[in-house]
């Protein structure tokens, strides 16, 4: 486990889209997961900006996002795909046949689970995940409580999680109450993992993935078993570490 500490948001974005120019230097075909909401925002800036400078080819690569809301279709502006067209998929020369976002409409969930779990086998798995941390320690939308052995499963999403959401939607009550998601054993199948925080509001769930007990209440401490992850931290989200 790798505990970098940056000074700023945005040098924490241009820290993080290391990693992604890394990966690509090495394999242009490389397979990417990624992640919605506030936190990984700068380094999809910043991956934009070296494309559009001519630096970065994203034209053979393959994607796996993390999650989606139950109903929502991909056309809603709250949806997940929709997010990731606006902050990244729009912007670079990724081939709309090789993104893959969950999708939150199925008549089947549990065949469609399993499609995406053979889909990310099938690529050849993740070569570097993206992940941000909840309030309550979790990764994806694997809420306390969830398996560390788990794969792509449908969850009800946990109170906390639907009032730290409320903010992308015009009330708390418009907030689906329940999504799709890769599992924590899925995550962890990753060949590399990066997870970014920044802010005091993430210090306790940082406190608790890196240096309490692994166990299934704080879903990101599984990372503690992980060959190769890095935490990239402000020091607000560092503040609680005894240990850094």
């Amino acid at each position: 486990m790798n505990i970098i500490i940056i000074d700023t948001v945005e040098e924490l974005s241009i820290r993080g889209a290391d990693f992604f120019v890394q990966t690509l230097a090495s394999n242009p075909s490389a397979v990417l997961g990624l992640a919605t909401g506030s936190t990984p925002i700068g380094v999809y800036q910043q991956l934009i900006e070296q494309h559009q400078a001519g630096h970065l080819d994203f034209s053979a690569i393959t994607t796996f996002n993390l999650d989606e809301y139950i109903g929502l279709h991909r056309e809603h502006p709250q949806s997940y795909y929709s997010f990731m067209q606006q902050e990244l998929f729009k912007h670079i020369n990724v081939s709309p046949d090789r993104i893959h976002v969950p999708s939150g409409v199925e008549d089947d969930f549990g065949a469609y689970c399993q499609w995406y779990e053979d889909a990310i086998i099938a690529a050849g798995g993740i070569d570097l995940q993206i992940l941000g941390i909840g309030t309550d320690g979790h990764i994806a939308f694997n809420e306390p409580g969830t398996a560390l052995g788990s794969r792509t499963h449908l969850t009800d999403l946990d109170q906390q999680t639907i009032i730290d959401n409320a903010r992308f939607f015009d009330s708390v009550d418009d907030v689906p109450r329940r999504a799709i998601t890769m599992g924590v054993a899925t995550i962890m199948d990753a060949r590399e993992v990066i997870l970014l925080a920044t802010g005091e509001n993430k210090a306790a769930a940082i406190q608790a993935a890196i240096e309490s007990p692994m166990g299934s209440e704080c879903t990101a401490s599984a990372l503690q078993n992980h060959p190769n992850v890095t935490f990239l931290l402000d020091p607000a989200a560092a503040s609680l570490l005894t240990n850094h």
